[in-house]
């Protein structure tokens, strides 16, 4: 397939509140180095800011983004503030608060409810914005989430976020934020490679409900934060070769087939990724190549 002239309104559109949002949008997680947090080497920076503006060139306005994606060297927010800003008005900029890095790199314990306040304010200052457009509340083996995303719901009020999403999380978890707040979106790790019953549950029920459901290594699969792995199974490789495509971009819209509320953020440190990833939301798979596909998924 020809990546250059496809962009990201070729994968749909899907609305996160009243925010409009092409389905293939990006992952800030690799911007910083060559594996997430401190997991390899710092990237280098122009590189990074090429990455956006070229993400954004083509479409992309989407970004999703955390004040903990951080490296020695280099911050994911920082990097979208400089490449970006001032933001274009179509651009929306999804964070996620919850976990905490101290300025070593190390993760700390997680925010209490009265700490969510602070992870949102800095994210806010990374970013140079004065309101966040939404801010997934991410789970960290918490039983109940009601108090935290009851914080966030708080701040929702003040002003200072537009709308909510939950990542990270259960089927009881999001019914249990729902009444407390509207949820946009869920944010979960779900992948081709990778049988989720408990994700294909909340898949369905997010369709259901018309909220975004944002799945995160994708790509990457197994690898994970340190990347995806060089191996791939032989349906991923034939269907690739069928549509002349490569096994990311396969794996890409095998996602967004899962439905119309499915939203891509892949993410890279490779200004020619991102040209390969967007191009993957132009594929159309037939519903043969998706049950072979499928077949890895649900064994």
């Amino acid at each position: 397939m020809t990546s250059e002239a496809i962009t990201a309104d070729a994968a749909g559109t899907w609305k996160l509140g009243d925010l409009t949002v092409n389905r293939l949008g990006f992952g800030a997680m690799r911007l910083t180095g060559s594996a997430a947090f401190h997991l390899g080497t710092p990237s280098d920076r122009e590189r990074s800011l090429a990455v956006l503006r070229k993400a954004v060139e083509l479409g992309v306005n989407h970004i999703d983004t955390a004040a903990f994606y951080f490296s020695a060297l280099r911050s994911a927010n920082e990097l979208i503030n400089s490449a970006l800003a001032p933001y274009g008005d179509d651009l929306v900029i999804v964070t996620k608060v919850g976990p905490y890095r101290d300025y070593a790199g190390e993760w700390a314990t997680a925010a209490r409810p009265d700490q969510l306040r602070g992870h949102v304010e800095e994210n806010l200052r990374q970013l140079g914005r004065d309101h966040l457009d939404v801010v997934n509340l991410r789970r960290l083996e918490q039983d109940s989430v009601a108090e935290h995303f009851g914080a966030l719901a708080e701040l929702r009020e003040a002003g200072l976020i537009r709308h909510l999403g939950i990542s990270g999380i259960e089927p009881k978890h999001l019914a249990e934020a729902r009444e407390i707040a509207p949820v946009v979106c869920v944010q979960n790790r779900y992948a081709l490679d990778r049988p989720d019953p408990e994700g294909d549950e909340l898949l369905r029920l997010c369709g259901e409900s018309g909220i975004a459901f944002v799945p995160f290594f994708a790509v990457a699969g197994s690898g994970g934060a340190r990347g995806a792995a060089d191996t791939h199974d032989d349906a991923v490789l034939a269907v690739a070769r069928a549509h002349g495509a490569s096994p990311a971009q396969i794996r890409l819209a095998w996602s967004l087939h899962q439905g119309a509320h499915v939203l891509a953020i892949p993410g890279t440190g490779n200004p020619e990724h991102v040209v390969d990833n967007v191009a993957a939301g132009a594929l159309r798979l037939t519903d043969e190549e998706l049950a072979r596909l499928g077949a890895s998924h649900h064994s």
